[in-house]
């Protein structure tokens, strides 16, 4: 768990500066801020979605997850988690629930998650979390400095996704395989071009109303291994 708590702590670093310097930063810059790393969401989203062992696989993961997500409200409800812990009488409830989630998406859709914490799991490899942990610490200042404190939350969700794939590594990879995980990564790639969306204001989407296709993404990966096509 090491390797996960480091993560934890470069995220809170991170979003420590990024609140530094967002009493620094002018409106207007804040938009650049904005655009920034809603271009760079982008690139790391396309370059996942687009390793993708099966498209079709996860074309209906999106469907189903999106239509299990939205019956049960994830987006609603992580949003209203995050008003519970904003700060009071700060006027940045919405802003820290929004950040929380999107810090949280950012932080956590990548195959470095799923595999770095396996591999810190089973075989003691700190390498990939380490190097998520500086590319997470660098992405929380420009996320605390658009969105505020809410970043400081989604340090605690590394801790508990990360944690179960390195507590449950042993069982996991074998279960997952490589094309098993590389599919979820790829749907968590389709996940950061749809916060990528948001971030540039091209189109609202709610994109933890999508979360459930990351589970549905490797079950139908192997079902659609039987179809005869």
């Amino acid at each position: 768990m090491i390797a996960t708590v480091i993560n934890a702590l470069a995220v809170i670093i991170g979003a420590t500066l990024g609140l530094f310097f967002k009493s620094k930063i002018k409106s207007e810059f804040k938009t650049i801020v904005m655009t920034s790393s809603g271009l760079i969401t982008l690139a790391l989203g396309l370059g996942m979605a687009f390793d993708s062992p099966d498209t079709l696989a996860s074309l209906f993961s999106l469907i189903l997850g999106g239509f299990a997500g939205t019956a049960m409200r994830i987006e609603a409800r992580v949003l209203s988690l995050g008003e519970r812990f904003a700060p009071k009488g700060e006027g940045e409830d919405m802003s820290f629930g929004v950040g929380f989630l999107n810090s949280s998406l950012l932080f956590c859709s990548g195959a470095m998650s799923i595999v770095g914490s396996i591999d810190a799991g089973t075989v003691g490899n700190y390498d990939l979390i380490l190097i998520k942990s500086v590319m997470d610490g660098f992405m929380a200042v420009v996320f605390a400095a658009a969105y505020g404190k809410g970043v400081f939350l989604s340090a605690a969700t590394i801790i508990v996704y990360q944690g179960f794939f390195t507590l449950a590594g042993g069982f996991l990879s074998p279960l997952l395989g490589e094309e098993g995980i590389a599919i979820i990564s790829a749907v968590g790639g389709y996940l950061l071009v749809m916060l990528a969306l948001s971030l540039l204001e091209l189109k609202k989407i709610k994109t933890g109303d999508f979360l459930p296709a990351l589970v549905f993404a490797p079950i139908l990966l192997y079902l659609f291994s039987y179809l005869p096509i």
